[in-house]
């Protein structure tokens, strides 16, 4: 497939819009399975919402990839600029972690960020995050429904729960009239 094809399939055109996005930790390594790496990006998500106006209206953190539905809240920053900064932020927030003697799995997990990081011309050494977010605008209410089940039923799926609101790093306990781990806007 042409590649030009692929990512104008995949752009962030309307920068206000909701959308359905991915982000994936490099090599799929997962490193969402402590919880200081996932209390980092719940950290972030709250510090976006408070001071770039993102609105996050689901979301859910798997042991390697990240599913959220977003906008921008605000014609000040644009989501694209908000994405941009939350990855650039958790990456940095993540990898004094990471290069802690607290990681037994360290040197690996370095071994493989440099590998990625090497291959990226804009990065200087490290890279957790792919360049890509394969975001999806949310053009309708049946859409968004879709994206929304399928976010919350992804530790199911995966076997971790049994019910999608016991996922405690998930906005499906927010849907099931809960209190969820942040706050999310819902749909």
């Amino acid at each position: 497939m042409n590649n030009t094809i692929f990512r104008d399939g995949y752009a962030i055109r309307d920068q206000f819009a909701a959308y359905f996005l991915t982000f994936t930790v490099c090599g799929w390594i997962d490193l969402f399975t402590r919880k200081i790496y996932k209390d980092i990006l719940m950290d972030s998500f709250k510090y976006c919402q408070l001071k770039k106006g993102l609105v996050l209206n689901a979301f859910v953190v798997m042991s390697n990839h990240v599913h959220l539905i977003a906008r921008a809240g605000n014609r000040e920053i644009t989501l694209s600029d908000i994405i941009r900064d939350f990855k650039k932020h958790t990456h940095h927030s993540m990898m004094p972690v990471i290069q802690s003697d607290a990681e037994s799995r360290r040197l690996w997990m370095l071994h493989q960020f440099k590998y990625y990081g090497t291959r990226n011309s804009k990065n200087e050494n490290y890279q957790i995050w792919t360049n890509g977010n394969h975001p999806e605008e949310c053009f309708s209410h049946g859409f968004t429904q879709v994206k929304i089940n399928y976010i919350h039923e992804n530790p199911v799926r995966a076997g971790i729960v049994n019910h999608a609101e016991d996922y405690v790093y998930s906005s499906a306990a927010n849907y099931a009239g809960k209190r969820g781990v942040i706050d999310v806007e819902v749909l």
